[in-house]
């Protein structure tokens, strides 16, 4: 045997002894054999239902489990969560052992709002700064007499309202408390009907909250039913420093107060009025061209074409435009706004069943501003077909979000291949992207394999891939699952894409 091939041996007596020791290594290497901060950091990925079901396994993980770290956003709403607090005795406990100067958010339903948490939840959570209560369900309150803490630090409050409790009694103990509020959130119980039958209560004295919040940055008035204009007003006399204003679904605005709205409130940059009666009248009365506005929704509001025009040609910086369902917005809204106005910063446009809208106004208005869009959505008109799309798309080259499609069955088939091919190749950074067109009206061939892989390939910022629920979702969902990427690919039933991603404000204005 000569010095290579003994050399050769040795290599390959090494290599397997090297093996076997590594695989006896792997035999005694387990879960359990991981650092505690190892474990912490798998465990932080987990929801807190899960963590309550790990806490069983064993001694250690029950140790971790209850990290404090783990606890810092808690909702105990059990149908947000799976979370359910049997007893009052046991959510102080929680709050004491599990939860304390870690807690940053945290989400309570009626029964677990007394006075005797939240006096707990101010003396052991000082670093509390969120806080959701849900009134939604109740049909009365608890006592709040004995109340003489509540947490000092919010900057975030959402209060879910009922439609019959009065929240006054609660409400008086903590106005002391809440002046370093910065966003609020009021929810009510909107529902779409033409005529409310049963009689309509201000359950909360929205007057009375102005005086006790002068510091809020942004407010979220959504589907109350009793919020009318001087309810704005109220707030506008005295949040100096309002940035957003919310009244999405508040259909008793009408705007009468928008131009005092604007003259108090010189910081104000996003206004959301989807769904209102605002009155064009109303409208026209303010003074767009020295406002700071430069987000504004006004969908389904019923304004009329000389007011959109007027409006939009006077606004000197918007970004972002939601001017959805309106009749009055056509070509004409169009032209001028092209023309006369200022849209060389808009960045988001929803001009979602805007059904006097033709092809070549938008391709003209495209053509000059479309490069700038990060989103778009055209989606509720049965003549907006996949044709127009692909003339744009090579435009669109910045979009992040784009919507797309009726769910009206059409007498034209959408070619989807192409038109995925065309959306992976313009547009990188795509992020969200929906396609409502049924199932029915959506042509693919046997290659569309190909297009789809072009698309998961090259837009890999994609978050989100709406389609309404049918063989080619289910073809596009098995290729993406094939690539571990799992969330991406969803239905219209479960989830819909919109601009309001796009919104300086976005984080916020969520709420659960």
């Amino acid at each position: 045997m000569n010095a290579w091939d003994a050399l050769n041996v040795d290599v390959s007596a090494l290599a397997r002894d090297d093996l076997n020791s590594s695989f006896k290594r792997s035999r005694r290497t387990t879960i359990e054999k991981l650092p505690d901060k190892v474990l912490l950091n798998i465990f932080s990925y987990v929801s807190h239902r899960e963590i309550c079901r790990m806490a069983r396994v064993c001694k250690k993980w029950r140790m971790i489990a209850y990290d404090t770290k783990l606890w810092k956003h808690v909702s105990l709403r059990p149908e947000i969560s799976g979370l359910h607090v049997g007893s009052l005795e046991s959510l102080l406990a929680l709050i004491s052992i599990r939860f304390g100067p870690s807690l940053r958010y945290i989400e309570l339903p009626i029964e677990l709002i007394t006075h005797t948490v939240l006096h707990e939840l101010a003396n052991k959570c000082p670093n509390l700064t969120h806080m959701l209560l849900d009134f939604s369900t109740a049909m009365q309150l608890h006592d709040f007499s004995e109340m003489q803490a509540f947490p000092t630090k919010l900057k975030y409050m959402c209060i879910c309202l009922s439609e019959v409790i009065f929240m006054e009694g609660f409400m008086r103990k903590i106005y002391n408390f809440i002046n370093g509020l910065e966003i609020l959130h009021l929810i009510g119980t909107y529902e779409k009907v033409e005529e409310e039958e049963e009689e309509i209560y201000e359950v909360i004295n929205v007057h009375k909250l102005k005086s006790a919040t002068p510091n809020l940055r942004v407010i979220n008035l959504y589907g109350i039913n009793f919020v009318d204009d001087s309810h704005i007003d109220a707030f506008s006399s005295n949040c100096i420093q309002l940035e957003c204003l919310a009244v999405n679904f508040c259909s008793k605005v009408t705007g009468s107060t928008m131009k005092t709205l604007f003259q108090r409130s010189r910081r104000l940059r996003c206004l959301l009025m989807n769904g209102t009666s605002l009155k064009s009248e109303y409208v026209m009365q303010v003074e767009w061209e020295k406002s700071s506005v430069q987000e504004l929704d006004i969908t389904a509001t019923d304004l009329s074409t000389e007011c959109l025009i007027d409006m939009l040609t006077r606004i000197p910086t918007l970004r972002f435009l939601s001017a959805g369902q309106l009749n009055g917005f056509n070509d004409s809204v169009l032209k001028n706004w092209l023309e006369v106005g200022n849209p060389r910063n808009l960045v988001a446009l929803d001009l979602n069943s805007s059904d006097n809208l033709t092809d070549e106004a938008l391709h003209k208005f495209l053509s000059k501003y479309g490069h700038q869009l990060w989103g778009l959505n055209l989606s509720g008109m049965t003549h907006i077909t996949d044709s127009l799309w692909q003339s744009v798309l090579p435009i669109l080259t910045n979009a992040k979000i784009l919507i797309m499609g009726t769910n009206e069955r059409l007498g034209v088939n959408i070619l989807v291949d192409q038109l995925m091919d065309g959306i992976a190749n313009n547009c990188p950074h795509m992020e969200r992207l929906e396609l409502r067109w049924d199932p029915e009206n959506l042509r693919f061939s046997d290659k569309s394999q190909k297009a789809i892989d072009t698309m998961r390939v090259k837009c890999l910022k994609l978050k989100c891939l709406v389609l309404s629920d049918g063989r080619y979702y289910e073809v596009v969902k098995a290729n993406f699952e094939r690539a571990d990427r799992l969330t991406v690919v969803r239905t219209t039933t479960n989830s819909t894409v919109s601009n309001y991603y796009l919104l300086s404000n976005y984080t916020d204005l969520i709420f659960n």
